[in-house]
């Protein structure tokens, strides 16, 4: 008998404040873990469809953003390096799965069906990445990987009894039992519906994995011009720094008068200066300053090449913003944004 019922039979069958309260400890505890199964679930099948989507993904060495050459980009300092040989010599096949993979963990996760299976799949995908992607990243914290793969261990852990087809199948052993039928017979009638449901949900996931990656795939954009009106207020004056500060190779940092974005201005040969923006175009994380001719993001290890702004390697697509940057004397002023 639950602390509830025990208290609302002392108090003569009438729920008190403290029976309620009860109630309510021991829902929040079932469900506890159903918000982070959500956020798993919804992630994963986003994180798929948008791969499947990406016109980029499945693309050549040629493609900064490709899944090739991300993964030559990591190789080098991946405790892993001895895998990601054969992804490379099968690169198609290795990033349709884990595409497909992270679409049926997130399908699995979602409808509760072999949840602890699903967990497990979510980890060793995470895993996977941070070991990876995420390895270089500094300090840890910054590389998302690994907080994900701390997030499956409670679903590994307790599975997905609420809420589910985990939890419908194990209602319906139990009152298969209570009928009498045979331990054997409800783990077998347990075991088949439950590949059933999965053969149908994973059918659902390859189809709509398929029409996503057939008529979903990004469209390069035509580059258009901006047609927003002139400011009628007075610009702000430009920032500037001393030449002095920007030695070949460095940068010093100010500020985009328009934004409040910072902005690295670069000297990447002797003489010649220009300005990028600090704001990745992946998912406007701030990289690194300039070293060794490139700018580092932390959150996702993108590259760009500190001359120009050019992705050296992905996962973002776009180049960084430049700016012009006019020299006067011993002062180096931001100029424009260009187009």
């Amino acid at each position: 008998m639950s602390e509830a019922s025990n208290s609302a039979a002392v108090h003569g069958g009438v729920p008190g404040p403290a029976d309620r309260a009860a109630w309510l400890r021991a829902l929040a505890s079932r469900y506890a873990l159903l918000p982070l199964r959500l956020f798993l679930g919804v992630t994963f099948v986003y994180a798929a469809l948008d791969k499947l989507s990406d016109a980029h993904y499945l693309a050549g060495a040629g493609d900064p953003a490709s899944f090739v050459s991300q993964t030559q980009a990591v190789r080098a300092d991946s405790p892993i390096s001895f895998l990601l040989g054969v992804a490379l010599d099968h690169p198609t096949l290795f990033a349709l799965a884990v595409a497909f993979g992270e679409l049926a963990v997130g399908l699995g996760t979602l409808l509760g069906l072999w949840g602890r299976v699903s967990a497990l799949g979510g980890a060793l995908l995470n895993l996977s990445l941070w070991l990876t992607v995420s390895w270089s990243v500094s300090p840890y914290y910054l590389g998302n990987d690994l907080g994900y793969l701390m997030a499956w261990t409670p679903l590994l852990l307790a599975g997905t009894p609420y809420l589910s087809v985990d939890g419908y199948l194990a209602r319906r052993a139990e009152r298969d039992r209570v009928r009498g039928l045979k331990e054997e017979h409800v783990r077998r009638r347990s075991l088949v519906d439950g590949g059933i449901a999965a053969v149908a949900i994973g059918g659902a996931g390859l189809l709509t994995g398929s029409l996503t990656r057939t008529f979903g795939r990004d469209k390069q954009p035509a580059g258009k011009q901006s047609t927003a009106p002139a400011p009628t207020t007075p610009a702000p004056a430009a920032p500037s720094v001393s030449a002095a500060s920007v030695a070949v190779g460095g940068s010093a940092q100010v500020k985009d008068p328009a934004t409040g974005d910072a902005v690295y201005i670069v000297q990447p040969k002797a003489g010649q200066y220009c300005a990028l923006s600090s704001v990745c175009t992946h998912s406007g994380c701030a990289v690194d300053a300039p070293k060794n001719g490139q700018l580092y993001c932390p959150c996702h290890g993108s590259r760009f090449d500190a001359a120009t702004g050019a992705v050296v390697n992905g996962p973002a697509v776009k180049p960084l913003p430049k700016y012009t940057v006019s020299k006067d004397g011993d002062r180096l002023t931001l100029g424009p944004l260009q187009s």
